[in-house]
Formats: structure tokens, sequence, C-alpha cells
């Protein structure tokens, strides 16, 4: 273990927290308001304090008085990895929208106070790349602070995780001044180096339920959504295939040939995934049905697609819920690479 110390802001599950603990960084606590998270966190990372708070109404003295936490730690480092509905190209409720737009900035709040060594954003592209995003006023803050900042899109299937999920990841450090974003892998991971039988992951039909806490479970389907998986083609399969079909086709799909392409549609064996959405556990939803089988991917195939340990427990009380926890997490193996490539430029003398 590492002298650095984490506070994972916005921690959800824990999929942060569990990369950064692999790397040998101690998170000390995690902060979210999601009652639902903090079994799921709590039982997965012992010794990592579950806060349940809104941050907006957190008194920023809060880690000071309770944990002791020191101001200006060059060895803290600070995560916020807010809910990013208002930046996402997924439809979502506009109030929920609304209230996560400036999270950042009260994110912020606690980083000018405590002044910590470094600082990890993880958020969706729309971050960068929307007119209204609070980004540039948050950058201009670090920089102002004197933080050395490294920020950019990355494609997280060259980072050891099998999705084409791209997101926003921001690396600064006051401390570091060569402080960097972990480097690319050469090629993709796939998703046949992850799931299926080869890895661990027995042939089950839709609407199964594993009580153990592997939870292979996945979501029921109608007879008729059945019947349109047994005519798609297996690994990669989509819904054109019986679009011709009067009985099959839906309303809504009817001369729309050119939208909602994945939906319905299966994965690829030899290809990332498609990102893993809260949704996941359902095929009208993306391309979420199973290579081969005719059902959705289950509970842990999505867990295993966003790189939690096969030995993650999530304590929640429905699919839906559990699938919330996944969908919504910053994959461990990207925050175990953030975290080692904070512990290599200190190992290496660096700062």
């Amino acid at each position: 273990m590492s002298d650095f110390r984490a506070i994972d802001f916005f921690c959800g599950g824990g999929g942060m927290t569990c990369g950064l603990r692999q790397a040998g960084i101690n998170v000390i606590a995690g902060v979210d308001f999601d009652k639902e998270a903090k079994e799921t966190y709590e039982i997965n990372n012992p010794g990592s304090t579950f806060i349940l708070s809104d941050i907006r109404r957190l008194r920023t003295n809060y880690f000071e008085k309770k944990l002791g936490i020191n101001r200006n730690d060059d060895r803290l480092i600070f995560i916020g990895c807010s809910p990013c509905q208002f930046y996402s190209i997924i439809n979502t409720d506009r109030e929920k929208s609304e209230k996560s737009k400036n999270l950042l900035r009260n994110f912020a709040r606690f980083i000018e106070y405590y002044n910590p060594g470094y600082v990890i954003v993880e958020n969706v592209p729309g971050l960068k790349t929307n007119d209204k995003s609070i980004l540039p006023k948050f950058l201009k803050f670090l920089k102002d602070k004197k933080y050395t900042i490294c920020e950019k899109v990355v494609d997280f299937s060259y980072y050891g995780i099998p999705q084409s999920r791209k997101r926003f990841s921001l690396i600064a450090s006051r401390v570091d001044e060569n402080i960097k974003l972990p480097e690319p892998d050469t090629e993709q991971s796939l998703l046949k180096n992850f799931i299926g039988k080869q890895n661990g992951f027995s042939k089950i039909p839709a609407g199964h339920k594993d009580n153990s806490e592997f939870n292979h479970t996945t979501a029921g389907l109608k007879p008729i959504c059945i019947e349109r998986l047994t005519v798609t083609p297996h690994d990669g399969g989509d819904r054109f295939s019986w679009k011709d079909n009067k009985r099959l086709q839906l309303k809504c799909f009817i001369k729309k040939d050119n939208s909602f392409k994945d939906t319905y549609g299966r994965m690829f064996w030899d290809k990332p995934a498609s990102t893993v959405t809260t949704k996941f556990f359902s095929i009208s939803n993306g391309r979420f049905a199973h290579p081969n089988e005719n059902r959705a991917i289950s509970l842990r195939e999505g867990a295993t697609l966003q790189t939690f340990p096969k030995h993650y427990v999530f304590k929640t009380a429905s699919i839906a819920a559990t699938a919330k926890l996944i969908g919504n997490a910053v994959p461990p193996e990207y925050a175990r690479r953030v975290g080692l490539t904070i512990i290599n430029n200190s190992s290496n003398g660096t700062i």
C-alpha cells in the first residue's frame, strides 16, 4: 500500500474506489447520496468509509473534522466523477439533468479548501464538447491554483475495458509538473476475452435468477422477443433480420432503418461491447443481446464488461438497481491504471 490517500466524491457502488485500491491507494472515504449504493460500496471496500450525503449540502470542513484530513496534503487525491446527465447524449429527465450541470462547481469547493496534491475527474465527452459546459471555468480554477493538468477524451477499449466507451478523463497535480494520463494499449480489448463459457459463464435462459453472489441473473423476455432473437443471427446480428416480418417487426421501427440501429442487436465476440449503460439488462435499450444466447447479457456479465472483479458483490433490491450501480460506475481497470500512473510518477522521483 502506498502512502497516497484519496476521497472518492460521487462514488456510487465503488468502481473508482475499487480500482484505486487495486493500485495500492488508500481510499479513506466515498461520498454519495444514493442510499442503495451504501451496502455495495462498504461490503466490497472494507476500510473505506461511505458517507451518505449530497455534496451540495456537505460542510466543506467535514473531512477535516470527521476524518482528520489535513489541508495542503501533497499525497491527498480528490476524485470527482459526478453524475453527467446534462452532458450525456442519452435522453434523460430534464430536472435531473439540470441538477447535474454544476456538480463540478460543488466539487471545486472542496478542492479550494483542502488544496489536495492531485485531482481526478472522469465524465462523459460532452463535459468537454458541450458549449454550456462548466469545464472551462473548472480548468481555469485549477490553473489559478497552480495545478498542472492533463486531460483528453479517451476510448476505454484501449485501456483493458471491452467496451466502446469514450470518456473525458483528467488528472491534475500541483506537485507533479509531469503528470499524465495512462498510456493506451496498442490493441482493443474484445468481448470474447471476458464473457462466454470459456470465461466461466454458464449458458442460461432469459429470466434466469442466480441467487448466489455471482449474480449471473438476466431479465425476462416476452415470448415474441425470444422469437425475434431466435431469428437474429449470432455474433452481431441485428433487428434488420426480421424487419420485413409483419408479426415480429415493431411499429416504431417501420421505415426507420437508420434510427436506433443497435436496438435488439447482438454483441460481437471479436469487438468491444457497446457502452454498458444503466439499461444494459434490456435488449430494447441497445446492443445488449448475448452474442449466441437468446437473452440480454446478465448482471455479472455487465459487471465483468465494466471490469469489476468477479467477487464484487452487488447488494440491491432489484435487477434495475444493480444495473444502475454497474452502468454508472467508472470501470475499475481504468481507475487502477490512473492510480498506478500517479504512484509510478512519484516513485520515479518526479515529485
